[in-house]
């Protein structure tokens, strides 16, 4: 693990905590399963490149088996205790001449099964691809945790994410000041733990790379239930 403390920081990197033939095998699952997006996986593209998709604990069974290896299950029951189980899975692609950014931001919207319920937790409901999700407060997001696998090394050339140091502590809390921000650069299977109120963003790659920036994003909970009897859309359990 590297110098970054994610109780302290709001994230830390997990050094080659996937071994390369998952990683060799998610690349392979996902390249199949984008090649038709009328299927299950709900995608966004560019001219045959998919750079965004969502809803994919349904569609790529890896996606509930990847995190359940010793070193990452281990990790998430120390942060999240032996109740916790995955609720959202992403995956994201800056494909070389496909590149794109992102602006400063918290991730603060959580997939639900419905989002009409009255309830002081959450609110301005959306649906995404087909799913429903809120606002959630910070109450509930600041128990959650998300590891992002990295399929591919990630430098400078691919538009690393970046992060605020101490910005994970509310929604309000903004950190130090952006000139703290980090980059995280890292090697394929190396995993990015974070807590979802960190702000991050992300610029474009550099033009002419050859590189992809392919992420694994699964975003985990300590418990399947919610506050005012809202449900999560999906919780996956570890394997007893």
């Amino acid at each position: 693990m590297d110098e970054w403390d994610l109780r302290r920081d709001g994230f830390c990197l997990l050094r080659q905590a996937v071994c390369p033939a998952s990683v060799a095998r998610l690349l392979a699952v996902c390249r199949t399963a984008f090649e038709d997006e009328t299927k299950s996986v709900r995608a966004r593209s560019s001219r045959g490149h998919v750079y965004a998709a969502r809803n994919l604990i349904d569609s790529i069974p890896e996606v509930s088996t990847v995190w359940q290896c010793e070193r990452l299950l281990s990790f998430l029951r120390q942060q999240l205790g032996a109740d916790l189980g995955l609720v959202r899975a992403l995956f994201f692609d800056k494909p070389p001449d496909r590149t794109w950014g992102l602006a400063w931001h918290k991730d603060m919207s959580i997939a639900v099964k419905e989002n009409t319920i009255a309830s002081a937790a959450f609110s301005r409901p959306t649906v995404k691809a087909g799913v429903p999700h809120v606002i959630a407060s910070d109450d509930v997001l600041k128990q959650l945790l998300t590891l992002r696998i990295h399929l591919d090394e990630v430098t400078a050339e691919n538009g690393p994410l970046r992060v605020i140091p101490g910005s994970h502590r509310s929604s309000d809390t903004t950190g130090e000041s952006i000139e703290t921000a980090v980059d995280i650069h890292a090697a394929a299977g190396d995993v990015l733990a974070m807590r979802p109120l960190i702000s991050h963003s992300s610029g474009a790659s550099t033009p002419g790379t050859r590189r992809h920036r392919r992420i694994l994003h699964l975003e985990f909970a300590p418990s399947s239930t919610l506050p005012d009897g809202v449900q999560w859309h999906d919780f996956v359990a570890p394997d007893a």
